[in-house]
């Protein structure tokens, strides 16, 4: 389309221009090129004669110099009336129709006064301005007037960008441009790069991406050094791409412009990041950073902090972890700007953003992202307060999911410090290895005993370190995980170890985790010692207590005993739950208990509990499978 546009009827300024020979009423003026001087006529002579007679022989045989005003569309026509009246001339070099009325006398006087320096200064003046229609009539004045020295002024390249803007600035059609453009070679001028960029900046308002493209393809062919494309010629093109929706167009160039060396522009790198998040490309948009990364002009290109959060959101939905630890480390970059500015912007990342992020890392098993959002939310706290407990929690499972044990205790240990001043309920809610440290449980049983007795003896020897470390939560973890093995002896020595070796009172979380390790092995008497052994020693048991002791019954197809259970844990303020209840009616169901069954139908409509049907689970249950093939 470019090629189209250039070979399109070139508005010759020669045409525009030329006055009317033809008209009767023009009379001819005669210019002198001397002051004029009062003198008396004198009667021509003899000599006179033969003086003019040996200068016309002379002349003849000597040729002329060539045409000073070679360059020039002027020199040809009669440039002694350059600013005819005729009707004819009612075209213009764009069609703007300045040429239908006078120009004003100041900007006609500029036009015969300024040599091309001056006028390069008066446009860069009225630039600052925005004087753009006054330009473009004082340019158009000036290419028609004369020099000091009596030649038609030419411009160069320079002074006609200043023309080629003014235009722009005024609307001109990117068709008009093109042909502004052609106009240069009657003035023996060469485009360069400054040109063809404000071509495709009027492309790029109106929308002609096709255009730009060739006009881009264009200016790689010609191979001329001073109309190659720049920056500028690259980011206008990619950014009329991405603004059309040309996406894979635009991701290609931008690619190409990667790999010449080119640096791109803040605006279309976050256009580029807006539009592959939008679309969900995170693959791509990961490697785009990358390969910027990779170029040295291009490392400091950042979005805006808005878009930062916005990538991190689709990246931890995605369960991208390199670019969401690529997100977190623009906002790093726009947290340290913040704090080195003056007056100062402190900047925070959202806490729920890092929590996810630290999930995302554990899915992922990144151990970059965990260092990294963990990084990026320091320095946003800025030692100030503590972090959230779903933070030190998150940060914990994510550990455990990579298998570093000793970072996750660690983690643990940090934990326990933040959680110094809270209550000791809340404690060890947070602490509980059934729920929020159930990650590490799984983490620590892992490899079966070996990694449980690592994890033991690793907490012995801190424990005797010059800052001990002691916790009851890290080795209820290790009860739970040997309960989880059915390792009985491992449980049982590990809760005593935690009175006998570490010098710990154990909590009512220690005392679960060995009920859930007898309940496991069948062992309901044991189980029942220790509940028995806990509310001797004035420990108060929790529903969770209840709920295993309710396991052990069952596990042992004794759904009367645990229904006893139930009318201890309502005695001792708590209410069954939906799944306690549920299980103790399917044992019911199983083992033909109606009596048992309808009571607990009425623990259920006490406690306004739907309990739902079990038809798809007794299906499977009354499967005949001794019952052979049709």
């Amino acid at each position: 389309m470019a090629s189209h546009l250039f070979s399109r009827y070139r508005i010759s300024l020669l045409k525009t221009l030329k006055p009317n020979h033809h008209a009767s009423n023009s009379p001819i003026r005669s210019i002198s090129g001397t002051p004029f001087l009062s003198q008396d006529p004198l009667l021509a002579t003899e000599s006179t004669d033969h003086d003019a007679s040996n200068h016309q022989h002379h002349a003849s045989s000597t040729p002329l110099p060539p045409n000073p005003a070679t360059g020039s569309p002027l020199y040809q026509e009669n440039w002694r009336s350059p600013i005819p009246n005729s009707p004819s001339l009612s075209q213009s070099l764009v069609p703007v129709g300045f040429l239908n009325q006078a120009p004003a006398a100041r900007i006609r006087s500029l036009s015969e006064s300024q040599d091309t320096n001056s006028l390069l200064n008066m446009f860069a003046d009225w630039t600052a301005s925005q004087r753009w229609s006054d330009m473009k009539d004082l340019f158009e004045l000036w290419v028609r007037s004369l020099d000091k020295s009596g030649k038609p002024n030419k411009p160069d390249v320079n002074l006609y960008n200043h023309y080629l803007r003014a235009n722009l600035m005024m609307g001109a059609a990117p068709s008009d441009m093109l042909d502004l453009v052609a106009i240069m070679d009657d003035f023996s001028l060469a485009p360069n790069t400054a040109s063809y960029n404000l071509v495709l900046k009027a492309m790029h308002q109106a929308k002609e991406t096709e255009a730009a493209q060739k006009l881009l393809e264009r200016m790689l062919i010609s191979g001329k050094e001073e109309s190659l494309p720049d920056d500028a010629s690259y980011d206008m093109v990619i950014g009329l791409l991405f603004l059309t929706g040309k996406n894979e167009e635009a991701m290609k160039l931008m690619d190409m412009a990667i790999k010449s060396g080119y640096m791109l522009s803040t605006t279309v790198f976050s256009e580029c990041v807006r539009s592959c998040v939008a679309k969900g490309r995170t693959d791509t948009l990961v490697s785009i950073i990358e390969r910027c990364k990779a170029v040295d002009r291009n490392k400091s290109l950042c979005p805006s902090w808005i878009l930062c959060n916005y990538m991190a959101e689709v990246a931890t939905q995605e369960d991208n972890s390199k670019l969401a630890f690529y997100a977190f480390e623009f906002m790093f970059k726009w947290i340290t700007r913040g704090e080195m500015a003056r007056p100062s912007v402190l900047l925070s990342v959202d806490e729920g953003l890092v929590v996810s992020a630290l999930a995302t890392a554990a899915r992922t098993c990144n151990s970059t992202l965990v260092d990294g959002s963990w990084m990026i939310l320091k320095r946003s706290l800025r030692g100030k307060k503590a972090a959230n407990p779903a933070s030190y929690i998150a940060k914990i499972n994510a550990y455990a999911s990579l298998g570093n044990l000793q970072k996750a205790f660690i983690a643990l240990n940090e934990f326990e410090t933040a959680l110094a001043d809270s209550e000791k309920e809340v404690v060890e809610e947070l602490l509980s290895p059934f729920t929020s440290l159930y990650p590490l449980v799984v983490a620590c049983s892992k490899k079966g005993f070996e990694t449980l007795d690592e994890v033991y003896f690793q907490l012995e020897k801190l424990s005797q370190g010059e800052t001990p470390y002691k916790s009851v939560a890290a080795l209820n973890c290790i009860i739970l995980g040997c309960a989880n093995t059915w390792d009985l002896d491992r449980a049982y020595q590990t809760f005593e170890a935690i009175s006998g070796s570490f010098g710990l009172s154990p909590n009512i979380d220690s005392y679960n985790a060995l009920i859930y390790a007898f309940g496991k092995v069948k062992k309901t008497f044991e189980a029942t010692r220790v509940y028995e052994h806990l509310v001797g020693e004035g420990v108060k048991p929790d529903s969770r207590t209840f709920s295993l002791l309710v396991d052990a019954h069952l596990i042992n197809r004794d759904p009367k005993s645990a229904l006893t259970v139930i009318d201890d844990m309502i005695n001792a303020g708590f209410e069954p739950s939906k799944e306690t209840l549920k299980k103790i009616r399917r044992r019911c169901v199983r083992e033909l208990d109606n009596e048992n069954d309808e009571q607990v139908e009425t623990l259920a409509k006490k406690y306004q509990v739907r309990m739902g049907t079990e038809n798809r689970r007794n299906m499977l249950f009354n499967i005949d499978y001794s019952r052979g093939r049709a």
